[in-house]
């Protein structure tokens, strides 16, 4: 048994606020109840003092990048994980553009078998069209029944309209969320960040902020048409929030995402640098405070890190010939903390649910702090001050723009299954 003691609960599912113990059966939450109840029932159990800490359910992370197989340089289950337990998060989902891609139940069980011994939990997403190229459908309910909890492209939107009508009728059939990459490829051919008075002034060929919302205009249609469950992965732009919104009114199962980078840094940021190269290409200031606000008034579901790593050889080029992305699961909790908490955008209960049941909801999954529970913990301070130090995390890889920033707050101990997986 575990017993975290002397902790402020918060729990978005039953809207809990309170000083209360959690006490830990093996891989269940036996009870949650007033401090001092489970004194006659903790003479073996493990003690973890929460004292000025916060506790909540296990954070969830729905858009990652664990690049095993194939990528390994970059990345592996384990090392990813690790620095993901480090972040607070006891659940990561992962993206399909592995090598070879995520698209049959093989590569599906191969990723879960790997990942039995990690750091957090791993939920992997299925390709949606074969070796996510945009022509035909993949295995898609074969790999659900190998422990898919979503299907993706990401990396490239569904590359038709006929095909993502397809994918999100046979998706609603499964009861499945298809998530999108919004892009159209048209107008983002050859961009390397944002269009826009910066891109000129760096010389940078710029995406318009419509190549994004294009797309996501062209799904939320769709998605009136099939009744499907549509998620739009890290959402950037104002006019793609506003599609989101319309959805919303009308009652269709449309939720969407937004990274910490995308919700702290713009275009302005951009220095030709390759650390602040990512798709979604960082955005306008009047696109951060559209993001800002969504997240304020729960027009954003969820946050998500779109953790991305590449080897340092692979990102120590010239912008233009870089890969996209940047690391995000060691930076996420001290971000929204700073960015949201802070500054009175946000309460911190809304903070836990865009970490939360937010994602759970979205992904069809219960994540509440209450009896018969998976074990999966997150405890985090509001106000230990560190150093981010990308060398020092267990990632392979060191592409963050938020190297050397110093923050207030962290997790302070991870729980996946009832063990200790990461510990401040």
């Amino acid at each position: 048994m575990l017993l975290i003691k002397n902790g402020r609960v918060l729990d978005p599912a039953s809207g809990t606020d309170a000083a209360l113990d959690v006490l830990l059966d093996g891989d269940r939450i036996a009870e949650v109840a007033s401090p001092g109840k489970f004194q006659r029932d903790i003479r073996n159990a493990e003690l973890f003092d929460a004292t000025g800490l916060i506790v909540a359910p296990g954070f969830i992370d729905m858009h990652a990048h664990l690049r095993e197989p194939g990528q390994e340089s970059s990345e592996t289950i384990d090392t990813g994980t690790r620095s993901a337990a480090r972040g607070g998060f006891t659940v990561v989902c992962c993206m399909p553009n592995t090598k070879p891609v995520n698209d049959n139940a093989s590569i599906t069980r191969f990723i879960i078998d790997k990942a039995g011994a990690a750091a957090t939990r791993v939920w992997p997403i299925g390709a949606a069209s074969v070796g996510s190229k945009g022509e035909a459908l993949a295995e898609i309910a074969a790999m659900k029944e190998a422990g898919i909890v979503a299907v993706s492209d990401d990396g490239k939107p569904i590359a038709t309209a006929k095909l993502a009508r397809q994918i999100m009728e046979y998706c609603r059939s499964l009861d499945i969320p298809v998530i999108e990459h919004a892009e159209d490829v048209s107008l983002a051919a050859g961009a390397v960040m944002r269009e826009g008075v910066t891109s000129t002034r760096l010389g940078l060929r710029g995406m318009p902020a419509a190549a994004e919302s294009v797309c996501v205009a062209r799904d939320v249609q769709l998605a009136e048409l099939t009744g499907a469950r549509l998620h739009i992965a890290h959402l950037s732009a104002k006019a793609s929030l506003d599609q989101v919104r319309y959805a919303k009114s009308r009652a269709l199962r449309v939720t969407c995402e937004v990274t910490p980078h995308h919700f702290t840094l713009i275009d302005e940021d951009v220095q030709y640098d390759s650390r602040y190269k990512m798709n979604p290409p960082l955005a306008a200031r009047e696109d951060r405070e559209a993001l800002l606000n969504g997240l304020a008034d729960g027009s954003v579901d969820a946050i998500a890190t779109d953790h991305a790593p590449h080897e340092p050889a692979l990102k120590d080029v010239e912008f233009d010939k870089a890969p996209f992305g940047i690391l995000g699961f060691e930076t996420a909790l001290p971000l929204a903390l700073e960015q949201l908490v802070n500054t009175g955008r946000i309460t911190l209960m809304r903070m836990v649910e865009l970490f939360t049941t937010g994602p759970a909801r979205i992904l069809g999954v219960e994540r509440k702090l209450a009896a018969g529970q998976p074990a999966d913990v997150t405890i985090f301070s509001t106000t230990h001050e560190w150093t981010y130090n990308v060398k020092q995390s267990p990632s392979k890889s060191r592409n963050s723009p938020f190297d050397g920033r110093t923050f207030q707050g962290a997790a302070i101990a991870t729980i996946v299954a009832g063990k200790f997986t990461h510990k401040l």
